[in-house]
């Protein structure tokens, strides 16, 4: 029995390691967008630092004699608002890049202002990050590998992202625990502040009353 348990275990673990990577680490998304005849629709995502992001869109579409297949327009900026693709007058499209900051990079695309009027646009955006961008096809025939040494080496890509994402998450809380802090002890010394501002408003008032009667021959 304990034979066929140990021979079991590597297995689970390999089952186990799929799930992780399938479940908790989203490293590829495809989206379809209806695009208005007129207005922007964004697409954003929460990406860490020295990332390789890759992201493929086109019109589906289908154009006919009596609605021409319109051309779209795209922007893509990172946090600090720096434009990393422009495209226009297109109908499919894709760009890539490097994040060199951690934050929020947005996507956007409208219908091109020949088109407006019409009935807007279906687009496919297939946005891949990290290891789901990488070129496995090049890795196996640059390594000779294949098969289960692949799969294991994807594995590990997996894994390893995985461990980055959960460092970047664990920054990330621990700077907004340091913005909280911050924000609870300004809000203490401002409490602080205002009561010691009561008190002293107080005190005068009752000196300026003391004062008044006593002129007044009141007390």
């Amino acid at each position: 029995m304990a034979k066929r348990r140990l021979s079991r275990a590597p297995a689970t673990i390999y089952l186990g390691l799929i799930w992780l990577t399938t479940h908790l680490l989203p490293l590829s998304h495809a989206v379809w967008l209806n695009l208005p005849s007129s207005g922007t629709k964004c697409v954003s995502e929460d990406i860490q630092n020295n990332v390789v992001v890759l992201a493929e869109y086109g019109v589906v579409a289908e154009a006919d004699h009596n609605n021409p297949q319109p051309t779209i327009s795209t922007s893509v900026t990172s946090p600090y608002g720096n434009n990393l693709h422009r495209n226009e007058n297109v109908t499919h499209g894709q760009f890539a890049f490097t994040t060199k900051e951690g934050g929020n990079y947005l996507a956007c695309f409208w219908v091109d202002g020949n088109h407006q009027g019409g009935p807007g646009a279906t687009i496919n955006l297939d946005w891949k990050i990290g290891i789901a961008a990488k070129d496995w096809e090049s890795v196996a025939k640059k390594e000779k590998i294949d098969g289960v040494e692949l799969e294991l080496r994807k594995l590990e890509g997996a894994v390893e992202a995985i461990h980055e994402n959960l460092l970047y998450l664990r920054d990330r809380e621990a700077e907004m625990r340091e913005v909280s802090e911050k924000t609870n002890s300004r809000v203490a010394w401002f409490s602080i502040m205002s009561l010691g501002v009561c008190i002293v408003v107080s005190v005068l008032q009752l000196w300026h009353l003391k004062s008044y009667f006593r002129k007044k021959k009141l007390i």
